[in-house]
């Protein structure tokens, strides 16, 4: 956490609160955050007199592009970002404020303390880590099915673990790689190479619609996600799967089980998301 649905929710209330402001002034209070550069007072210094052009996101990154440069950051387990002003109190594990020449301030808290920033002159960002090795975005427009099956369709490795590598795919994690497995009816131990055309295809269709539907009401609050307003996401509430097992099913009614696969707790029903005799790829496509 968070995942594709949190980080684009914190994108879009991002734009909506700091979009034209100008940094006055950083602090930097807990170095390791900022990976690049290496020199702290260097990051605090380039990013003075910055203007904030817009935010986007790549995979579960964000990207703040300013005037001459774009800071990379990655919330991890628990980072988040808010708007506050000036005279605020400030609270506990707060890491890294940039104080705009408005009064207000963007304050970053990580009590994990795993996020992390780079800053990039324009234009270098995407042609270095974190971002240079990252996969197809599943909802852009070159997310096809066609680009899907080239990228997943070949491969001799079980398809959950191969769904949670970013240099495939980006941003599903844990939750909506089991929320699209279950949608799909496919069992998370199913070779990829294994799955028809038609499989295939109810993955792909199940992966946009998961991710679509959770950014719709602002994702997941399993733990501790809220976006930049301080407010909770609700996709919780329509989990088919995550979180829920020995409960019933909602399609069949069978109980839901919870197993490791790929190192990763993993819930599914067995009934809906039967694990199939491994077949020739040939014949699975028939």
């Amino acid at each position: 956490m968070p995942e594709l649905p949190e980080v684009e929710t914190v994108k879009r209330t991002l734009n909506e609160l700091i979009t034209g402001k100008t940094i006055a002034r950083v602090e930097v209070r807990l170095p390791r955050i900022i990976q690049k550069p290496d020199d702290i007072q260097q990051f605090e210094t380039l990013l003075q007199g910055q203007t904030v052009e817009t935010i986007e996101r790549r995979g579960k990154f964000l990207r703040f592009v300013l005037t001459d440069y774009v800071m990379v950051s990655h919330l991890r387990m628990e980072g988040r970002y808010g708007l506050y002003a000036g005279d605020d109190p400030l609270e506990l594990h707060t890491h890294v404020l940039f104080r705009f020449t408005d009064g207000s301030e963007l304050r970053y808290k990580d009590v994990r303390q795993f996020g992390t920033m780079h800053l990039f002159p324009k234009g270098e960002e995407l042609t270095q880590p974190p971002l240079v090795k990252l996969g197809l975005e599943p909802l852009d427009e070159a997310f096809t099915l066609e680009a899907f099956r080239k990228v997943i369709g070949h491969r001799a490795t079980k398809i959950k673990p191969l769904l949670l590598n970013q240099a495939y795919i980006v941003g599903i994690g844990n939750i909506y790689v089991d929320e699209s497995l279950f949608l799909a009816g496919i069992h998370p131990e199913r070779e990829a190479s294994s799955l028809s055309k038609i499989e295939l295809g109810l993955l792909h269709e199940a992966i946009i619609r998961t991710l679509q539907d959770s950014v719709e009401v602002g994702g997941s609050s399993i733990k501790s996600y809220v976006n930049g307003q301080g407010e909770i996401g609700l996709f919780q509430h329509q989990l088919n799967i995550y979180g829920r097992q020995s409960q019933p099913c909602k399609t069949c009614g069978q109980e839901i089980v919870k197993t490791v696969v790929g190192g990763r707790g993993t819930h599914l029903c067995l009934t809906c998301q039967p694990l199939k005799p491994k077949r020739s790829r040939k014949k699975s496509e028939k």
